[in-house]
């Protein structure tokens, strides 16, 4: 049966670039073949006018390098989500499930749904309910300014009467007995008066207010099953021939439900085409077009590796029965761990580019287990800070519990000078001023773990300043002072179009893979705690 999916590649010249081992989804270099369906896509898209507007502001889409049962070569095209509200372009591979069709279920019961959002905005919104709530708040005010001013004035007078009650007559005293209890009476008929003119006011909003409240509780029950109904209705496949839903996929993992949008980004979507259709999957790729999405860094033409949030368990098992190139990553590798510096309570190593700092997921090796066996005695958690997998560099590692807690003292009062160097991708001498600093406050991206993302709401403060040392074949060569200390927060602030607008060579996640990221942690200068002496430490890359 023919397949409007399929796009044949007709270049005899690239047949053989496709064999072998098919490249792994989180870490890949795209290869010549990968590159040339991408751009037979760009051409493919440009034809779609109506999708300019929407393109232009920034999407994902991806190309599957695929052979078929005759040995043809060919590639499948998909974009994430929908364009335009739909998931059945032609060239493009369909949704895995479509539960996008008029009057079917999910959009019956979306409208339900809309309704319900509908209803809430109206009660909300209702002119009746506000001047309500307004006109209720001000007698809460008024009744408490009231209240307040009466209490000031029992005070004064319960001094006035502590003041005379020693020498007062037995009248005297009956007259301030009599006063007190006026006064508790007069503040308790204050109070019910008041409580009597918000009465009506209250009832009416309290009855909107719990309108509202079991509306949204509605609300819930219906869009939880209505994504539990969509979950089960998303049936993935996998090299082996197997089948597993989303419920099933996500239920062993640590969020244990599938995250809205599980199953519409491309990689998933094109190797359940190629499954269904017999296809046997040889390289995949995903590149960006149109804009950056606001906070995170999305650059127009390149390729980035598969989410982790939503894709990484659908594809680790959609991966079965598949070769898959490992991920570097993930792979052990044969590293000797440089020291720097060593006495009895601190040790300073030079950490190589791919070597983890603590003990991850998987069982590589680290700065920390390196160390925890060549120094047996040592006490505490030892290391006091970080640097990333990639990024090689200074560390100083605690022995002892009480250096442990020292340096970390130092470091959370920003009193350990750190500078690195860096190569950026490009020659931005003359884009940038040759000194500055760059402020972009940052947090994580819960759906796509380690990459962070600029959000001036919720991010934490990140302040880096740098310098431009030089230009080295094209490539800018600056050295980096953090102030703060947030995960990949040197790598977003060269990437990210607020700050140098220019990624780290090497950088896989914010910017294009390369032999390794060009990034050292330089030099260390802080007073050392057992000395006080001011020490410096310094490698070269």
């Amino acid at each position: 049966m023919h397949d409007s999916c399929l796009h044949l590649i007709k270049s005899k010249s690239s047949l053989t670039d496709g064999r072998g081992r098919m490249n792994n989804p989180f870490y890949y270099t795209p290869d010549t073949l990968t590159m040339s369906a991408a751009e037979e896509v760009k051409r493919l898209i440009a034809t779609h006018e109506e999708w300019r507007d929407e393109v232009a502001k920034g999407k994902m889409f991806g190309v599957l390098v695929v052979e078929d049962a005759t040995g043809r070569m060919g590639f499948l095209a998909a974009y994430s989500g929908q364009i335009g509200g739909r998931e059945d372009w032609e060239g493009f591979v369909p949704a895995v499930f479509d539960y996008l069709q008029e009057n079917g279920y999910f959009k019956t019961e979306e409208q339900e749904i809309s309704a319900i959002n509908h209803r809430i905005d109206e009660l909300e919104g209702s002119a009746d309910y506000l001047s309500a709530k307004s006109h209720l708040e001000e007698i809460h005010r008024k009744a408490a300014t009231e209240e307040e001013s009466y209490k000031e004035q029992m005070r004064q007078a319960k001094e006035r009467r502590d003041a005379h009650r020693p020498t007062a007559t037995p009248d005297e005293q009956a007259v301030m007995i009599r006063e007190s209890q006026y006064m508790k009476a007069e503040l308790r008929r204050m109070k019910r008066r008041h409580q009597e003119q918000a009465k009506t006011l209250e009832e009416a909003v309290r009855a909107t207010e719990e309108e509202v409240t079991l509306l949204r509780r509605e609300r819930k029950q219906k869009s939880d099953a209505l994504q539990q109904w969509l979950f089960r209705h998303f049936v993935m496949c996998n090299g082996h021939g197997e089948e597993r839903t989303l419920l099933d996929i996500f239920a062993p993992t640590p969020q244990g439900i599938p995250p809205s949008g599980a199953g519409e980004c491309c990689a998933p979507k094109l190797l359940q085409h190629a499954f269904l259709h017999g296809y046997h999957p040889l390289r995949i790729g995903e590149f960006w077009q149109g804009a950056s999405p606001t906070g995170e860094i999305r650059r127009h033409d390149h390729f980035y590796p598969a989410c982790r949030g939503k894709c990484l368990p659908i594809l680790r098992f959609m991966l079965q029965g598949l070769d898959v190139a490992p991920n570097p990553l993930e792979q052990s590798t044969d590293q000797t761990l440089e020291v720097v510096y060593d006495d009895e309570q601190l040790v300073v190593v030079n950490k190589p580019s791919g070597m983890l700092a603590v003990p991850g997921k998987t069982s590589l090796e680290s700065v920390y287990s390196i160390l925890r066996r060549r120094f047996p005695q040592a006490e505490g958690p030892m290391i006091v800070h970080r640097l990333d997998m990639a990024t090689s560099g200074l560390m100083v590692v605690a022995k002892t519990l009480w250096m442990y807690h020292a340096l970390q003292q130092l470091f959370e009062q920003r009193r350990v000078e750190k500078r690195y160097v860096a190569l950026l991708e490009r020659d931005i001498s003359h884009e940038v001023p040759p000194r500055g600093t760059i402020r972009l406050p940052l947090r994580p991206d819960p759906m796509d773990r380690p990459r962070q993302v600029v959000d001036e709401k919720n991010g934490k403060e990140a302040v880096t300043d740098y310098e431009i040392l030089g230009v080295d074949h094209g490539h800018t060569l600056i050295a980096l002072f953090p102030r703060t200390g947030r995960t990949h927060q040197l790598r977003v602030h060269c990437a990210h179009p607020r700050g140098l607008n220019c990624p780290i060579l090497g950088d896989a996640l914010y910017g294009r893979p390369s032999d390794r990221l060009h990034l050292h942690a330089e030099r260390l200068v802080f007073v050392h705690p057992l000395t006080e002496q001011q020490v410096c430490f310094a490698c070269r890359p």
